[in-house]
Formats: C-alpha cells, structure tokens, sequence
C-alpha cells in the first residue's frame, strides 16, 4: 500500500519507540481519533503494525530494529547523561541499573570505575559492564524480552528485593507535567517500584525526549528520586516542585 506522509511518520515513530497510542498521536498531528484509529488499520492490515489496546506496536521482526533506533536517538544526550551520572557514583559502592538505553549509557560510562556492585535485569548492562574487571555484576531471573534484552516478571520482583543498594539509576518511558514517572508496562513497573525500594538514593536518568510525554502505568513522583539528570530544563514549575521536594536537577551538556 502507499503510505501517507503521516502514516509514514506513525511508523517511524513505532520502529524508534517500539509503542505508539491513538491519544498521542492525535495530539502531535492535530487530527481525531478516527483518523488515527483508521491509519493504525491500515497500517496493521499491511503487516507493518501490530494493534494493541489503545495504541499500536512495531510488528514482531522489526522489533530488533526499533530497539536500535531508540539506541541511536539523542545519543550524545544519552552520554553525557550517563558521564553526569557516572560521576556522582563512588567506587566502592553498590548499585541497580534497570531497563533503557539511557541506563546503558551510564553502565557504558562506568567502565573504569572499580570495587562497585552492578545489580541489573539489563542484559545490555551486564553485557557492556563485563570489560570492567572492577565490578561484580549480579543478573536478576525473569522473563527474558527480547525486544530489548530486559528481565520482567514477578521472578524479576523477588530478585531485587533481597539486596539494600546505595543507588538505584533508573529510566522511565515518559515524564509528565505533574513529575509522575510513567511507563507502558506494568511488568516492568512493579521491577522499577522494587528497584527504588532498596535502595538508599534514586537517580532517574531521562532524555528530553521523554518529558511531557504520557504513558499509561505510574512507576512513582519526582518526589520519590534523589536527583534527576536530563539534557534540557525541565519546565519552571516541576523545577519549583523538584525544589520543594528536596530533588536535585542536573541539566548535561
């Protein structure tokens, strides 16, 4: 079939966020939602979509491919989000990095340091650490997406509540206005509100592609994270929140 210039762009957008939704999509192209609901249609109808409620996922055998775009997008961002953060983590100290391209950044960026304890449901992460001979690395149980090399699931859960870290370095899918850190997969939500649960301190590391974006399922607040890094300002209010709540903000350039 011959794609229209919007659903041309609706499929980019499934192949680098791997999950696209109806309500989204109606925003940022300033149409309806039968509009939108009718080019996922024919998108699906023509193999290139898979629908799921609300929304639409990139169709199985283009996942890989998503999963590297989202790699690729805002990739100086990501570094130096993950330098920022690197460096506000000790050597001989302990840690859980989970799921995201951003979190891989920081593993990426923790390459020399030595005596740290790396606990992940991160294949990438694991992966990246193992050329540091300085870190102990622990792999969480679970099921294994293949999408993204994560670990997900109720075994993913109960792994990481036997440990007490000093940081938790997380990523999130979106942030809102109201400071919520969101996500589409409630799996992988209930790992992420375990993660902060052992931990001492919480850095959330975002780029700002995820700011002001919506997802369904609520990980936890900006409240509940000792610093956020991100390549751009966040809006003056949640900057007045994050100071009201005692969150620290580091912009990374």
């Amino acid at each position: 079939m011959a794609l229209s210039i919007r659903q041309n762009e609706i499929l980019e957008l499934a192949r680098s966020e791997g999950r696209v939704l109806v309500e989204d999509l109606a925003l940022r192209f300033d149409v309806t939602l039968q509009t939108i609901r009718r080019d996922l249609g024919d998108l699906a109808e023509a193999g290139l979509l898979d629908r799921v409620h609300g929304g639409a996922v990139a169709r199985t055998g283009m996942v890989n491919l998503g999963y590297e775009a989202r790699r690729r997008m805002n990739a100086e961002a990501k570094a130096a989000i993950g330098a920022a953060c690197a460096a506000m983590i000790p050597d001989n100290s302990s840690l859980i990095l989970n799921l995201g391209t951003t979190t891989e950044a920081v593993a990426q960026a923790l390459l020399h340091h030595s005596n740290i304890t790396v606990v992940t449901n991160n294949m990438n992460v694991a992966n990246i650490l193992l050329a540091n001979p300085g870190c102990e690395i622990m792999v969480a149980g679970g099921a294994l997406r293949r999408s993204d090399g994560g670990l997900v699931g109720e075994l993913t859960t109960q792994f990481f509540e036997q440990f007490k870290v000093d940081y938790a370095i997380i990523g999130a899918s979106a942030l809102d206005a109201d400071g919520d850190l969101l996500d589409f997969d409630l799996a992988e939500v209930r790992v992420s509100r375990a993660i902060l649960r052992q931990a001492r301190e919480a850095f959330l590391v975002t780029d700002h592609s995820k700011i002001g974006r919506r997802a369904p399922a609520r990980i936890c607040s900006l409240s509940d994270v000792t610093r956020v890094f991100t390549d751009r300002p966040l809006s003056d209010d949640l900057t007045r929140r994050c100071t009201t709540w005692g969150t620290g903000i580091t912009i990374c350039r």
